[in-house]
């Protein structure tokens, strides 16, 4: 089952959440070879002033991926997001999406993210300038969400209608509200209530972690996809797991302990390529860690890795363990049943 948004139309309805230190280029690309139909990139910030810093050039980094290009933009200022969508257009991105949905402090504390959610006139204002700014380009403007402020104060339905008629065309929604950020459980009947509400595709989010849960919440919300953040730390293949139990409602044997090496060393070579070795090597140690933290010794080798200083030892390392692994199996261990994924600061502005 395809998705259109705009004049796009999306391979599955599978998304790679994005999320800030962790979707990068290189880990966009590797999810979408693995079966994700989408990939959102990580935060970029509407200030001006910081648009030629290195991460945020970093973070706009697209070369060689596959479209369409889906540019995320945070701010609290109508004229400046709006200008900040048309910088990005103009520098290829063929889809803006609105962040409404980051519950990190330092975020929410200047109003930016779900803290808009709180200030409904605001945040249509916001969308209304984005929608506008993009129009003559043809560029389709999406969103993300949670489900409100407080659970006092879910109002995800009344603006997902106000968003519609301003001209989002695709919603994503978070099963939380911000003041939970990413504890206890995500609930789906707010975001069925938007789906029930709005004509535009609603992507669902929130605790989806195996196959089981994918089916289970497209089923329980009515949503025409759902998007993937944490679960997919370490576990990139989770997309083709899912694809292929949507379709046959069988499970996909765990990828080959060889696969999933070279998959590992080709990805940091993308991503020293994108850092460097001074940064390369200290930001791919959350990637590898996560690979490695349910596997055999896995802490314990994580624990030497993190000491390593340069791209060459950590790829060494990397490859010797993975090497050695396979010498005593076959294949990855399966996960177990929604395996609780990370929750580390880092990613807090996902929308998992």
């Amino acid at each position: 089952m395809t998705l259109q948004i705009g004049t796009h139309t999306l391979e599955n309805r599978l998304f790679v959440a994005p999320m800030a230190g962790v979707t990068d280029r290189p880990f966009r690309m590797l999810c979408r070879e693995l079966g994700a139909g989408y990939a959102v990139s990580e935060m970029v910030t509407s200030r001006k002033e910081l648009w030629n810093t290195l991460k945020t050039s970093r973070r706009a980094n697209h070369d060689g991926e596959p479209g369409p290009i889906a540019v995320q933009i945070a701010g609290t200022d109508a004229a400046m997001m709006a200008e900040a969508a048309v910088y990005n257009i103009e520098r290829g991105a063929q889809i803006i999406d609105i962040n409404m949905g980051c519950p990190a402090k330092k975020v929410c504390n200047k109003w930016a993210g779900s803290a808009l959610m709180r200030d409904e006139p605001l945040a249509l204002e916001i969308v209304q300038a984005v929608v506008d700014a993009a129009q003559p380009y043809n560029v389709p403007v999406t969103l993300k969400m949670r489900t409100g402020w407080s659970e006092d104060n879910r109002n995800a339905v009344k603006l997902a209608r106000d968003f519609e008629s301003a001209g989002v065309q695709m919603l994503t929604v978070h099963g939380r509200t911000r003041e939970q950020g990413y504890k206890g459980h995500a609930e789906y009947d707010t975001i069925a209530a938007v789906k029930a509400a709005v004509r535009v595709p609603v992507v669902a989010n929130g605790d989806i972690r195996s196959p089981e849960k994918a089916r289970d919440v497209l089923a329980a919300t009515g949503a025409d996809a759902v998007m993937i953040g944490r679960a997919a730390q370490g576990r990139p293949w989770i997309f083709r797991e899912i694809t292929h139990f949507l379709d046959t409602g069988t499970h996909l044997a765990p990828p080959l302990v060889a696969e999933v090496r070279r998959l590992l060393l080709d990805h940091l070579v993308e991503h020293y390529a994108l850092y460097g070795e001074f940064s390369g090597v200290r930001t791919a140690r959350k990637h590898i860690g996560w690979y490695v933290r349910a596997l055999p010794d896995g802490e314990a080798f994580r624990a030497r890795m993190n000491a390593i200083e340069d791209c060459a030892g950590q790829l060494r390392a990397v490859d010797d363990y993975f090497q050695g692994l396979a010498d005593r199996m076959d294949r990855m261990p399966a996960p177990t049943a929604d395996e609780e994924p990370s929750g580390e600061e880092e990613t807090a502005c996902a929308v998992d």
